[in-house]
């Protein structure tokens, strides 16, 4: 763009809408300059929030499977003090269950 030119002129120049230049000079103003320096991918605000959420609910997630499994764990280790273990009789021949 050179000094002195309409925004509207640039982008019909260049195919683009108005609103766009707009919402890339936005991005650019938000960061982007530094993830393009970089050589990141430049990401929306909107999109941000929406996988932190995600990262959130799925931290969450994990925590409650972890602590499911302490539980499980802690129960079958209760029930192994509690109860011998019972062995069941083997199909072996007669000569291996003689011994």
């Amino acid at each position: 763009m050179q000094p002195g030119m309409s925004v509207s002129y640039v982008a019909r120049r260049n195919g683009v809408s108005p609103s766009l230049l707009f919402s890339w000079k936005r991005r650019m103003l938000e960061g982007g300059f530094e993830a393009v320096r970089a050589d990141d991918d430049v990401v929306g605000v909107s999109r941000l929030k929406e996988m932190e959420k995600r990262i959130r609910e799925l931290e969450r997630l994990l925590g409650r499977k972890t602590m499911e499994v302490e539980i499980l764990k802690e129960a079958l280790d209760l029930t192994r003090a509690k109860k011998p273990l019972l062995r069941l009789p083997s199909w072996n021949t007669e000569e291996e269950t003689s011994r």
